[in-house]
């Protein structure tokens, strides 16, 4: 379904929007919760990533497709080498076969498991036969997606043993491991992180519980973009969120002062309130513990015609696309002067945005939600727009809310 976006009439808004819990909590506390039967879960994403994952963890087939949700096949591939006497091959679509998996599958068979490639080596579909693992200790590249180490952590605390990880070299993604890890500590497992070194300590059963997802910062990040184009006096609540986060994500709160944003936080909602005008200097920013957040804030700057340079995003590279590359030439249909490297992002100011310029999703759901805030200010068409169900069922429902009028093409 390709469609057109129009320029919102109203430019104050004041709405409330109800986000889906969060795709990384509620993955991670799916996994855990076939670990440990004993915990029930509230507010679950109802993204097509978790659907995925629930089916994943629920069938007994022995193909196990998981199309193009990476968090389940980086998550499962971790989970199935537990399952004794039992063997899956799991795979996904064209693009979730040239991701890489390596990294994990070598620390895996380090400890025991027993990992086979079916086609591609290095790449899914991968057949693994589920087996005892006593070793406990593995080493894996810190500057890796943090998937694979929270993968690794997940399955942890079923290892008879435990598990130590050493990270080498430098760690990115810290905040999805603490996320991880934090999971883990409600649980009631023990674990420590110092220097470059994770434990988490063995244990067989826990006390009944039921956890509640926060809904999903990467998801608040196009209500930021949405908000930073409005007149100020407009605001936007969102719910459920809560100010001691666990995602990285929520570092979008301090970001988005750069564009005039206020965060104000409630008990169970932030309200997102245009305060001031955009400052008009360079917004520089390290985002290797938040890439999820680059394609929606590499569109804010260029919406709002200021400059920017993002760094730390090497994992973009191994995504749904090639979100580096992708962002490089969507922009530059629409107007922008961008250059990219295998790592950064660098946009120059410009005060010129093209007209129904049809946007490339690339399979991507971030593709698609990054740009739909471009339709106050232009009429833009998104293609393959259904692509949003990955992580955000009611996206436009939400934006036709917000005052963006949406037409099929």
């Amino acid at each position: 379904m390709d469609i057109l976006l129009n320029v919102v009439e109203n430019k104050k808004v004041n709405q409330e929007i109800t986000i889906s819990g969060s795709k990384s909590e509620s993955n991670r506390l799916l996994i855990l919760q076939n670990l440990f039967p004993e915990i029930s879960i509230k507010n679950l994403s109802d993204s097509d990533d978790s659907v995925h994952m629930q089916h994943a963890l629920s069938t007994t087939e022995e193909v196990v497709n998981i199309g193009h949700a990476g968090t389940a096949m980086r998550f499962l591939t971790s989970y199935f080498t537990l399952k004794e006497g039992r063997e899956v091959v799991l795979t996904g679509s064209e693009r979730m076969q040239n991701r890489p998996i390596a990294l994990l599958v070598d620390a895996l068979k380090a400890l025991g498991a027993n990992i086979t490639y079916e086609a591609k080596e290095g790449y899914p579909p991968i057949r693994i036969k589920g087996s005892r693992i006593t070793k406990q200790k593995v080493q894996i590249n810190g500057n890796v997606s943090s998937q694979y180490i929270s993968s690794l952590l997940l399955i942890a605390s079923k290892l008879e043993n435990g598990l130590e990880i050493e990270l080498l070299g430098k760690i990115t993604s810290v905040p999805y491991i603490k996320m991880t890890l934090a999971l883990l500590n409600q649980l009631d497992i023990k674990t420590s992180f110092d220097d470059n070194k994770i434990t988490v300590f063995p244990k067989k059963s826990v006390a009944k519980k039921t956890v509640v997802v926060e809904s999903d910062w990467s998801s608040a990040s196009y209500f930021y973009s949405i908000i930073a184009s409005l007149e100020i006096g407009s605001e936007i609540t969102l719910s459920a969120y809560k100010k001691e986060s666990l995602q990285g994500d929520s570092c979008l709160a301090t970001i988005y002062e750069h564009f005039g944003v206020e965060t104000v936080y409630k008990e169970h909602s932030i309200t997102l309130k245009k305060v001031k005008q955009t400052k008009k200097s360079v917004l520089e920013i390290d985002l290797k513990n938040a890439p999820d957040i680059a394609q929606t804030i590499a569109v804010t700057c260029f919406s709002e015609g200021i400059a920017c340079n993002l760094t730390g995003l090497h994992t973009l590279k191994i995504k749904e696309t090639d979100r580096l590359v992708a962002l490089h030439d969507e922009l530059t249909k629409l107007g922008a002067s961008i250059m990219v490297t295998d790592k950064s992002l660098h946009l120059k100011a410009s005060s010129i945005i093209h007209e129904n310029i049809a946007i490339k999703t690339y399979n991507d759901h971030r593709m698609a939600m990054a740009f739909a805030p471009l339709a106050l200010k232009v009429p833009i068409q998104i293609l393959d727009a259904e692509v949003v169900t990955k992580s955000y069922q009611k996206f436009w429902e939400d934006m036709q809310q917000i005052g963006i009028k949406i037409d099929k093409l």
